[in-house]
């Protein structure tokens, strides 16, 4: 990994605007790119029974075929945003799609579940990479102020949408034989984004004298990989000494990463850039959503299907709701970027803790349809995080830096998803009262699970509202 020397905890001037037309292709490409990542992500989640008993998957592996992309993203995020900005933007962005498809194809091909969780690692790769780069690259042709707002929110709408361009080709595609076939689509639609962005992207400017930094990937991407196989080691029926000790390495090894940082004349990360506040909010924006939302979110189809009996097409209609009212909320806040991100931020946060808390109302012999007004009040505030983090996660970091912002976004995003599923699993099964059904224990503790979620979020509205920009002299 090569770096340039510490940059400055200063807010970036604005870049100059590029034409109108490079503007346009940059924005259709990341934002392409950005969605396929999503549809991607959530793709096994409406087929994991069929992909489970095709592959014959125990529930060790059927965890993993649902958690191996998470730890792909998560580990290589902010590996992949430090790199780019020293080896080219469009390179590493390009790179990634490629290794995108390639991980769609073997998952498709997948004839065994060690095969597709491998599959599934390398997509994850891919779209750290692509996910890491989309917003270095807008910030490189959009200049600081509305033009980069208004990209910013279509880009926070490519992230709703995904979502729910990946359930609805679950049901599509794969019904309930049909699982390979979204891979193999995903692959062939990566690879036409992949010539896309070598041929319409600008490249970014590179350092002339770049720096190595060792070190700081390696425990990185070690600590990540540990805390997050830690968190899902009881779902695969390691023991319980196993997951404290993989934990307990993560822990060391992040704290190793940060000492590390601190000493290297060229890190990978510049430590300074957490004394800026917003900076910090953007970050705690991004963990908090990833925890709350998407970590719910990620569970809210097997509710559905084991606690009330839906099917395949029953589960996936809330979740594209969700998604569609995502993606047009951010769609619209593209026309009022002069709100205060900070202040949108917070605002999305809490209005999703009350879509999370609204949908706490799941009873036996209830349909799917309970949620969705709890969904569409989820949606308005996920969409105007999605936008404000558009904005924030690039708009207090160097220019030169912009893909490493992304990324540290994007990673806080992430692991704040693995840990939050993580954790609505064992909410929910802690809170069954004795004595109950199977299917009443399952939604009673899905109700605990999205109170408590709606608690993180409201708390993370709150930090971010008290992570306001030092004041300047004079």
């Amino acid at each position: 990994m090569t770096r340039t020397a510490p940059s400055t905890p200063a807010a970036p001037t604005s870049t100059a605007a590029a034409p109108r037309a490079v503007q346009r292709r940059t924005l259709a490409v990341v934002a392409a790119s950005t969605l396929v990542v999503l549809a991607a992500f959530v793709t096994p989640l409406a087929t994991a029974v069929a992909t489970a008993r095709d592959l014959g998957a125990g529930p060790g592996g059927q965890a993993w075929l649902l958690s191996a992309m998470s730890v792909g993203l998560a580990a290589a995020l902010l590996v992949a945003g430090a790199g780019a900005d020293d080896v080219g933007r469009r390179r590493v962005f390009t790179a990634g799609l490629v290794l995108l498809a390639a991980g769609a194809a073997l998952t498709a091909a997948a004839g065994s579940t060690g095969v597709f969780v491998a599959g599934r690692l390398v997509q994850g790769v891919g779209g750290a990479a692509v996910l890491a780069c989309s917003l270095g690259l807008l910030a490189q042709v959009f200049p600081l102020g509305p033009p980069r707002a208004r990209a910013a929110a279509v880009w926070g709408a490519s992230l709703g949408a995904g979502t729910g361009v990946g359930g609805l080709a679950a049901v599509v595609l794969d019904g309930d034989t049909g699982w390979r076939a979204t891979h193999a689509v995903t692959a062939a639609l990566t690879l036409v984004l992949a010539l896309a962005a070598r041929l319409l992207l600008p490249e970014s400017p590179r350092p002339r004298r770049p720096r190595v930094d060792v070190a700081g990937p390696v425990l990185l991407v070690s600590a990540v990989c540990c805390l997050l196989v830690g968190l899902v080691a009881p779902r695969t029926g390691a023991g319980t000494a196993t997951a404290v000790a993989l934990l307990a390495a993560g822990v060391l090894l992040a704290a190793g990463f940060v000492l590390a940082e601190a000493r290297v004349r060229a890190p990978m990360v510049d430590l300074a850039l957490f004394r800026v506040r917003g900076f910090v909010a953007a970050n705690v924006g991004a963990l908090v959503t990833g925890a709350a939302t998407v970590g719910l979110m990620s569970y809210l189809a097997t509710v559905l299907q084991r606690g009330l009996g839906e099917s395949l097409l029953a589960t996936t209609v809330p979740v594209v709701v969700w998604s569609a009212v995502a993606t047009a909320t951010s769609w619209g806040l593209r026309w009022v970027p002069a709100v205060d991100g900070r202040l949108l931020l917070a605002a999305g946060l809490a209005v999703s803790a009350a879509g999370l808390a609204a949908l706490a109302v799941l009873d036996v012999g209830d349909r799917g349809t309970a949620v969705l007004p709890g969904l569409v009040v989820l949606g308005v505030g996920y969409g105007a995080a999605n936008a404000a983090l558009g904005r924030e996660a690039v708009a207090h970091v160097p220019a030169e830096r912009a893909a490493m912002g992304g990324g540290a976004n994007n990673t806080a995003r992430y692991l704040g998803a693995a840990v939050g599923a993580t954790l609505v699993v064992l909410l929910v099964t802690a809170a069954a009262p004795a004595g109950a059904s199977a299917a009443g224990a399952l939604l009673d503790g899905w109700d605990a699970a999205a109170l408590a979620a709606a608690g993180l979020s409201a708390a993370g509205a709150l930090a971010v509202l008290a992570l306001r920009p030092a004041r300047r002299a004079g």
